[in-house]
């Protein structure tokens, strides 16, 4: 259990927006370096910041989502967690990339099919923080049955190895110090590619304590092969079958309750600079792959563009991505990672991208029609509904 503190926070001041995100493919991940969300927020005279720009705020918020004026974009897993066990939150947007999970054991033992795993032992992590949910535990339990699914197996076919640790960081001072500005900051204080910390199990793996252990996301997976001693047998990511690539995705923007109802300007300037940084970056993917690599898991720049080439970088709320957090939510109500279930329909508010969407094609039109017309041209777009 953890002994950690709740959560530090500045005070509540709604001419100030905090964002956060993970390390993942996502619009802001991509906004981070170009300031454009910034920019949307100076328009209308609010100051937007990483939360951890302030030292008050420790790094729960990131997973509890405390703060009011927070907005988060990334893993799936905490924000279901959030808004069905600890307060109401308000699903924006998402992002789907295939990532799937390996199964993977040592490179030269003799184990070459799932079906060879059949009795062998399967590691799982276990956090000890019960402030916060499991999301990495999540992924890998996920994982495990899906592939040993596909295999006519079940997890009475293998033994299940848990590996608890505190998982007590968040209020640590060597991790609050000094303030960042930018989440990049993050990753430049660690070598994160090549980090044990983000691969807790391939020790264990490696030493003869499992025999198998499954890594959550294809790019993870390929940084442990490059060290030679790894190998996969069974990729979920090359699975035609996309209900079975759940892996703590899509990445999901999320909002309070209280900022999408009583603020709806500022949920709009994030969602504005959103679609404009996902229309920059897919007609730029080699700049956005770049500008990823400094903080996700692809071996390098041009092994992250494979990664986003085929992604749309433009936030929606899709049919397929909800049904995507579907099948997470579900998941984890059916083994106990969250207490009380709710309709992911009813979570997600498209209006804020609608009308986002909406407010991005009327600034483009104004501000291509001043060279083609005599005094410029205004786009009457109201009440459309795109998608």
């Amino acid at each position: 259990m953890s002994t950690g503190r709740v959560s530090t926070t500045v005070p509540l001041n709604w001419n100030e927006v905090w964002f956060t995100n993970c390390p993942m493919v996502s619009a802001n991940n991509v906004d981070q370096e170009l300031g454009w969300c910034r920019e949307e927020y100076k328009k209308i005279g609010v100051e937007y910041a990483y939360f951890r720009h302030a030292p008050e705020n420790n790094w729960y918020p990131h997973y509890i989502h405390n703060l009011d004026n927070l907005i988060r974009f990334g893993g799936l897993y905490p924000p279901i967690h959030v808004h069905a066990d600890m307060r109401r939150t308000v699903l924006l947007g998402a992002t789907w990339v295939y990532e799937g999970g390996v199964m993977q054991v040592r490179a030269r033992d003799k184990i070459f099919r799932v079906k060879d795993l059949k009795g062998k032992k399967i590691g799982l992590t276990k956090s000890l923080n019960t402030i916060k949910t499991d999301w990495w535990r999540i992924q890998e339990h996920m994982g495990i049955e899906n592939i040993l699914m596909l295999n006519d197996m079940t997890m009475d076919d293998i033994e299940l190895v848990e590996f608890p640790y505190p998982d007590d960081w968040y209020d640590n001072p060597a991790m609050l110090t000094p303030p960042m500005n930018n989440p990049s900051e993050l990753w430049m204080r660690r070598d994160h590619k090549h980090d044990y910390a983000f691969r807790p199990l391939e020790k264990a793996l490696l030493n003869g304590t499992v025999d198998a252990i499954y890594n959550q996301m294809g790019q993870l997976g390929q940084l442990s092969e490059a060290t030679g001693e790894i190998k996969a047998i069974f990729d979920l990511s090359k699975l035609p079958d996309w209900t079975l690539q759940v892996a703590n995705t899509p990445a999901v923007i999320t909002c309070t309750d209280v900022m999408a109802d009583e603020h709806p300007e500022l949920v709009l300037a994030y969602m504005r600079a959103m679609i404009k940084v996902g229309l920059w970056a897919n007609r730029n993917k080699h700049a956005a792959a770049e500008i990823l690599n400094r903080q996700t898991f692809y071996l390098d720049a041009e092994h992250t563009y494979e990664g986003i080439k085929d992604v749309d970088m433009v936030p929606s709320l899709s049919a397929q991505n909800l049904e995507c957090v579907k099948i997470g939510k579900d998941f984890m109500l059916s083994h106990g990672y969250i207490k009380r279930d709710f309709d992911v329909d009813e979570w997600a508010r498209p209006e804020f991208l609608e009308q986002a969407a909406v407010e991005v094609l009327k600034e483009e039109w104004q501000r291509r029609s001043w060279s083609k017309l005599p005094t410029g041209g205004s786009l009457e777009v109201e009440g459309v509904r795109l998608g």
